[in-house]
């Protein structure tokens, strides 16, 4: 199996996994899973789901790579890059589709779907460069992306991004408007 079939296969694992991890803190509500997963349905608690099943992923990703040995460099650079730029790139598409046509759920999942498809493309290449020797610096900034989910999942701004639609409260607060 080649480095490109893994990304394909990750690509959809990804996605498929953004399911599942929508509801584990629902399923098993505690300190840990709140900052790993969405706790309310803000656009701001879905980027956890998003970040967090690119982590889960990339377990995979890496157990298929030591199988098949495949040659790849720079996973932890890899996996830090995808989860920030999942990030931006979801943002940075779905903000404008929401301020048009508020949540659609069909919408939602093909702006996850091209989120998750364009991350994989840059982790592909950053896979077949030379080593950076970035990898501690990358898990540091993995850390603290985690860090700053769970500091605004418990002391989230009051900005729409933030706002849960359904329940209108902010993060795991129950404080309403």
């Amino acid at each position: 199996m080649s480095l490109k079939k893994i990304k394909i296969i990750s690509v959809f694992g990804m996605f498929l996994l953004c399911f599942l991890t929508h509801f584990l803190y629902n399923w098993l509500p505690n300190s840990l899973f709140s900052i790993f997963f969405p706790v309310n349905e803000s656009i701001w608690e879905h980027m956890k789901m998003i970040a967090s099943s690119i982590l889960i992923f990339s377990i995979v990703e890496y157990l298929l790579y030591k199988k098949y040995r495949v040659n790849h460099n720079n996973f932890a650079l890899s996996m830090f890059l995808e989860i920030a730029f999942s990030i931006i790139i979801f943002l940075i598409i779905y903000l404008p589709i929401y301020h048009f046509t508020g949540s659609v759920f069909i919408l939602n999942l093909i702006v996850l779907f091209i989120s998750i498809y364009f991350v994989n493309i840059i982790s592909f290449y950053i896979l077949r460069l030379r080593p950076l020797h970035k990898e501690i610096i990358s898990i540091i900034g993995i850390i603290l992306v985690y860090i700053l989910f769970g500091i605004l999942t418990y002391y989230p701004p009051s900005n729409y991004l933030f706002l849960d639609p359904v329940e209108n409260k902010y993060g795991i607060n129950i404080y309403e408007l």
